[in-house]
């Protein structure tokens, strides 16, 4: 969990080194939620992300947490899609989130519902190449095979389903719920709405990060 910078005495540190801590912004998201393609919007596609990464740079981290709602059974396959990027090539994952959220409502419910798993991984692998990562590789990491494992196995998942269990047990953790969810230096913050403008964030920022 986040260390909060008033806190910062709590850190295990050299008695010659005054402990340090910088602020946390944890922005739980589903690739399937309208509100939180709004926020992510916000925050990276506007000047906001400049604010961030710039003025703030020394005093803030923004973290994007994957959060799978599962009443949309696309949202699993969608968020093991983003998993895979992670593993294949880290760097591109923001771009390919940036992607997928403006092709969001092909992964919709009704989106979906006609075609089989792997054919909608196929889909998204697509859109994982158009930013320059593997499509091949992103694929392998999600196709799910119709024959047994060597043990006899039927349910035993792709090549990111440990992601998955990691990141929703995290999630569980936090006590996180509806998306999109904004936490701050490890608290819940109820006040921040997806339909806050970039001048909302800055006022926020300015009152809250020292």
């Amino acid at each position: 969990m986040a260390l909060a910078p008033k806190f910062a005495g709590q850190k295990l540190a050299s008695t010659a080194i005054q402990p340090k801590a910088v602020h946390t912004i944890e922005i739980y998201l589903d690739y399937v939620c309208p509100f939180s393609a709004k926020l992510f919007k916000t925050i990276y596609s506007t000047p906001l992300r400049k604010t961030l990464l710039e003025k703030y740079s020394d005093r803030v981290v923004t973290l994007f947490r994957q959060q799978i709602q599962p009443w949309h059974p696309s949202s699993t396959l969608v968020h093991e899609a983003g998993f895979a990027v992670l593993k294949v090539q880290p760097d591109k994952f923001y771009d390919f989130s940036e992607k997928l959220f403006e092709q969001q409502k092909d992964f919709f419910d009704a989106s979906v519902v006609n075609e089989t798993r792997n054919d909608t991984y196929k889909r998204l692998a697509k859109i994982a190449g158009s930013v320059g990562v593997s499509e091949n590789e992103v694929y392998g990491l999600l196709e799910i095979s119709d024959k047994p494992d060597k043990d006899g196995g039927l349910n035993t998942g792709n090549g990111v389903t440990d992601f998955v269990k990691v990141q929703t047990k995290q999630n569980r953790l936090q006590g996180v719920h509806v998306t999109p969810t904004v936490v701050f230096d490890g608290v819940v913050n109820n006040d921040i709405s997806s339909s806050w403008t970039e001048k909302q964030w800055e006022e926020w920022l300015e009152k809250n990060v020292a």
